[in-house]
């Protein structure tokens, strides 16, 4: 039986990041897990938002969590920002009455909803290990990958009751799901470091030298392929990481893809992306 969770794609799937939209319902099918919809559900405001109108990010991320109430599911994500940020969002509304009585009116008066705080957030990487377990990702495993492969958490889901049953500060459920589709973890420090994504509108060359130095970390350390549990990061990882190395004159070129990515592939899908990843890796490595 599938397990069913409402589906928040997070921030960038449709748009820079379309290759998450493609993948993420194909790895979640090979692992059993049914996506609903949440028809109509906006960005969470990755923090940016909150900076100019918190009630405006809260308001919007508690239509999303009135949505998934209404179909009494949790919900799953793929974004690390994401996943943070509608936890935060959550954690103010069931820990604030007066705020979410507030909340509350907002939205009965734009959209006729209400919101609970009952329901949970989810980041694929936690479903994986804490609800379907790693076994089935062996078992799902038609495209073993023999790379030695840097996990990317981020820092944004790194917060107590934002990572399933993950250690905050130590974390190591990318790393097993890596080795559950043939890759060899590599042990790096930076895995948890920012990368710095809001500020690169206004602070791109302190951006550049957070990227730089995130992603020669993963190089240093024996990395060809960087994976990355966070859709927004992987911006500054895979696009911005000439530029990165540019500024720094750091070695900075590493395939990076996301981690629906290589679920996906992994499992059977889209084997002609993957024989291009494959070909990235062999001319990019050392």
């Amino acid at each position: 039986m599938a397990t069913r969770y409402a589906y928040h794609p997070g921030n960038v799937a449709h748009s820079n990041a379309i290759e998450v939209a493609d993948t993420m319902p194909l790895a979640a099918h090979s692992l059993g897990i049914e996506l609903v919809p949440l028809e109509g559900a906006t960005s969470c405001g990755a923090g940016i938002i909150r900076q100019a109108n918190a009630d405006l990010q809260i308001a919007l991320n508690a239509r999303t969590f009135a949505q998934a109430e209404a179909l009494g599911l949790d919900i799953i994500t793929p974004c690390a920002t994401t996943a943070a940020t509608l936890h935060e969002d959550l954690m103010a509304i069931r820990n604030d009455n007066r705020l979410k009585t507030k909340i509350n009116a907002i939205l009965e008066r734009n959209c006729g909803l209400t919101v609970s705080g009952e329901v949970n957030v989810h980041h694929l990487l936690h479903v994986i290990v804490d609800e379907i377990g790693i076994d089935s990702v062996k078992d799902a495993l038609k495209n073993p990958f023999d790379f030695n492969i840097a996990g990317y958490y981020g820092p944004n889901m790194q917060q107590e009751g934002a990572c399933g049953g993950d250690d905050i500060f130590d974390p190591d459920y990318l790393e097993q799901v890596i080795s559950a589709v043939g890759g060899s973890p590599v042990a790096w420090s930076s895995r948890t470091q920012s990368v710095g994504v809001p500020g690169i509108f206004s602070e791109e060359n302190t951006v550049m030298k957070q990227t730089s130095a995130v992603l020669a970390d993963a190089k240093s350390e024996g990395a060809q392929l960087v994976v990355s549990a966070c859709n927004l990061s992987h911006m500054l990882l895979d696009v911005y990481q000439g530029k990165a190395g540019k500024t720094t004159g750091q070695d900075t070129k590493v395939p990076a893809i996301h981690l629906t990515e290589l679920l996906a592939f992994a499992f059977g899908h889209h084997i002609d992306r993957l024989a291009l990843l494959r070909t990235r890796v062999m001319v990019i490595g050392d």
